[in-house]
């Protein structure tokens, strides 16, 4: 059995061994800006709808000091099919990216 890890949220330690959830991050906007639950659940949602709408009509959101999304395209390609092993076509397909500005890294780092 894997060890527990503890990490925080907020001020508050959390038990748990995988990354944050939506629903705690909602609670660490919440906590942190002094907004309502409600509130935060709108902001947070608000900025994922933004960000993705942008994606879909294919332009970039940068955040200077944060990270920039942004959407690649992948060529049709053929693959084989891991259980036939018999070839077959990979569609082309747009694929959104996330790349680390430098305020992030240095952050983590």
């Amino acid at each position: 059995m894997p060890a527990m890890f503890y990490r925080r949220l907020g001020n508050r330690r959390v038990k748990g061994d995988q990354g944050m959830n939506k629903q705690e991050l909602i609670g660490a906007v919440a906590e942190t800006s002094g907004l309502g639950r409600a509130d935060a659940v709108k902001a947070v949602e608000a900025v994922f709808e933004h960000i993705s709408t942008t994606l879909k009509n294919g332009e970039e959101v940068r955040l200077v000091g944060f990270g920039t999304f942004s959407v690649s395209k992948r060529k049709a390609s053929t693959g084989r099919n891991p259980r036939t092993g018999e070839p077959m076509t990979i569609k082309a397909s747009s694929q959104p990216k996330f790349k680390a500005g430098k305020g992030l890294k240095d952050s983590v780092n």
